[in-house]
């Protein structure tokens, strides 16, 4: 629905026809020039061999980095529409490593960077691990040609100030107490190299920890320990209530997004609530309500809310728990921070001091510019082994 609005507003001569409502079978044989047909990722994958059935001037794909993984029916769709010109827009052409490239060069000029096993043995394995210092340069001159970037300070001039505040809190003793003996016996765990291998039981217990962080119930259940994350988040809305702002909350946990309006409610704070399970009526509905006053807080879940939102009403965007990706953080805080925003806008990441989430934090120097470093050559890592992430189990001590 938002690509509908802005259709009408910024292109008033294009004709958006949504592929969610009527008589689909006839918007997709009739569309004609001027028409512009918005459809979402999971009923075109759903639909795909109506959407073959025909050649399509221009296919775009918006927030592209959803077909980042080249084994799903989502791109295997994509790749066969048949189309005179494709183009993908994306703020995060690479979230998680160079491979996630390959998918979408393979969409946009297939053949361009070789066949996967020829592009990971030339270029994802040389600049990883650093086995050949060239091959960053000669695959940023390969894709340079086809990529147009641009930052929001380079086109929207008149966008009001951005601040970014990390709010570090201090953990209760009990709470602390509990954390580091989970920690502790996930860091023995994994002293065993076998054990190190296996990175998704390391992501298990990394998920543990940051869960724990945002509230102790989550991994203990009626733990009865103070949640020192949720009273500091009570806090500042509290403050930013008080002041006459509206506010953006997200969270990549739905429970955690739960938790949070049980207290709101006590609280006495009108909201709107969005998650996966919103349908996109729903969704186009709370937006519009948010935008026109209705609710002081909008929560929001980090990977359904996290793009494809104007939220311009809020000037404040609060994170109550950091992302391994800032990249996805920033386009959610862009929710806020786009065209049509005219105060200045604030964005808060809530950290729990002395815990994994500080060390999520400090991972984001090395992952803000993922993308950077093919397309402007810095040095970055791109992705954590298992060796890295045990790591990050590891107490200040080495414990």
């Amino acid at each position: 629905p938002n690509w509908v609005d802005e259709a009408r507003r910024f292109a008033p001569s294009l004709n958006p026809l949504l592929y969610a409502e009527g008589d689909r079978e006839t918007i997709v044989a009739e569309a004609g020039p001027f028409d512009l047909v918005v459809v979402s990722y999971g009923l075109m994958t759903r639909e795909t061999e109506r959407f073959c059935s025909r050649t399509w001037q221009t296919l775009v794909l918006d927030e592209a980095q959803a077909i980042k993984n080249y084994q799903t029916k989502r791109f295997q769709a994509v790749t066969e529409i048949p189309a005179e010109f494709r183009l993908a827009t994306t703020g995060t052409p690479i979230e998680n490593n160079l491979d996630e490239l390959w998918t979408l060069f393979h969409f946009l000029n297939p053949g361009l960077l070789g066949g996967r096993d020829l592009f990971t043995k030339r270029f994802s394995n040389p600049i990883e691990n650093g086995s050949d210092p060239r091959a960053r340069a000669r695959l940023r001159d390969t894709v340079k040609p086809f990529i147009l970037r641009r930052l929001k300070s380079e086109v929207l001039h008149e966008l009001p100030p951005r601040t970014e505040i990390t709010l570090r809190v201090e953990m209760e003793k009990e709470e602390k107490a509990l954390y580091e003996s989970l920690r502790r016996k996930a860091a023995e765990r994994f002293e065993n190299d076998k054990e190190k291998k296996d990175t998704l039981a390391v992501l298990a217990e990394l998920m543990k920890l940051r869960r724990l962080c945002c509230h102790p119930d989550l991994v203990v259940p009626n733990a009865e320990v103070e949640a020192s994350k949720l009273e500091a988040f009570k806090e500042l809305v509290e403050e930013l209530l008080e002041n006459g702002h509206k506010a953006l909350v997200f969270s990549q946990f739905v429970d955690v997004l739960g938790i949070l309006r049980t207290h709101l409610d006590r609280m006495g704070v009108s909201y709107q609530y969005l998650d996966g399970g919103t349908s996109s009526k729903e969704r186009a509905k709370r937006v519009a309500e948010f935008q026109a006053g209705e609710g002081d807080l909008f929560l929001i879940s980090l990977k359904a809310g996290g793009t494809g939102l104007n939220l311009t009403a809020a000037d404040f965007v609060i994170h109550y728990d950091p992302w391994w990706n800032p990249a996805v953080e920033d386009q959610a805080s862009d929710r806020a921070y786009r065209m049509g925003q005219t105060r200045p806008v604030t964005v808060y990441r809530l950290v729990a001091k002395g815990t994994i989430e500080e060390k999520i934090v400090e991972l984001h120097r090395s992952k803000r510019d993922l993308a950077s470093s093919l397309l402007e050559g810095t040095d970055t890592e791109t992705r954590l082994d298992s060796e890295q992430l045990v790591a990050l189990l590891q107490g200040s001590d080495g414990a």
